[in-house]
């Protein structure tokens, strides 16, 4: 079991407040006080460091708070576990992002259900920081992302690499056929929500080319894929999509991709876990089985 002031220094890290973080353990601020000055004494390094009213963290606190969080996850699939061997079941909890759960995931999950039919599968999908926070919690394993992720946090496994290419409707018209990406700002732009991978990716995209998505000519900011490619098909504006994500649709020819001089761009999905778990291997043996399928 991890040292329940541990469990304090967490909660002082997700909330950079002494006083908020005693509210969230229902005890007092000096308790958590006592708790940070313990921790402090025991790994002989100052945590934390404060400016006024505002809290950060040490390198050290930084160090201990990578460690306590795989601790956490770890505990949290240790006792699953066992109660799941007890039971004889073993059971699977994993997240992907939107666009890999509607357009990749199925296939390698299916090759894996019917390869260990004991298991249990819990698959969560939601954008990538939303994610990276229940990696932290410990409420996931690993995720199959798209978006960026901090590599001192995460150990990582690539699954594969995909362009991520402009899209519209095969009878877009345009004022005049794109050939750069500056052609494309006078168009409505359908985007995901603040948090996505690939709303991500695309932002720092365009920064380097210093362009924002508030340069398109207007900005259609919507949370699920699959309404995304229903109103590309109606021809309701462009997107920036993996390919693979939309490929049935250009096979059919309901979409087409648009081929810009200044815009070839690929980006990697992979699998992500708590860097340092004890279940690194693991996690990466069922990562190259899915990779497999």
């Amino acid at each position: 079991m991890m040292d329940f002031r541990m469990d304090t220094f967490l909660a002082v890290c997700e909330h950079m407040n002494y006083t908020r973080a005693a509210q969230a353990l229902h005890i007092t601020q000096p308790a958590v006080s006592q708790h940070i000055r313990y921790l402090e004494k025991h790994y002989q390094v100052k945590l934390f460091c404060c400016e006024g009213k505002q809290v950060g963290l040490t390198p050290g606190g930084e160090h201990l708070l990578r460690a306590a969080t795989a601790l956490k996850n770890d505990e949290h699939f240790l006792r699953e576990q066992l109660i799941h061997a007890s039971q004889g079941s073993p059971a699977l909890k994993f997240g992907t992002t939107i666009t890999i759960g509607e357009s990749v995931i199925s296939r390698p999950l299916a090759a894996y259900i019917k390869r260990h039919p004991g298991t249990g599968i819990s698959l969560v999908i939601q954008n990538t920081n939303e994610l990276l926070h229940k990696l932290k919690a410990g409420e996931i394993r690993f995720a199959l992302v798209e978006g960026y992720y901090d590599h001192k946090e995460y150990d990582s496994l690539i699954y594969r690499t995909e362009p991520f290419v402009p899209v519209c409707a095969l009878g877009h018209r345009f004022v005049r056929e794109p050939k750069t990406l500056k052609d494309l700002l006078g168009e409505a732009l359908l985007v995901r929500e603040p948090g996505s991978g690939t709303r991500d990716i695309l932002e720092k995209a365009l920064v380097t080319r210093n362009l924002g998505l508030q340069d398109f000519g207007r900005m259609i900011e919507i949370g699920s894929m699959h309404v995304i490619l229903q109103l590309l098909k109606m021809d309701m504006g462009i997107s920036f999509l993996y390919r693979r994500a939309v490929e049935e649709e250009l096979r059919t020819g309901e979409l087409r991709e648009l081929k810009l001089q200044d815009f070839q761009m690929e980006h990697d999905f992979a699998f992500i876990w708590n860097r340092g778990s004890i279940y690194g291997d693991e996690y990466r043996n069922i990562c190259r089985e899915m990779q497999q399928a």
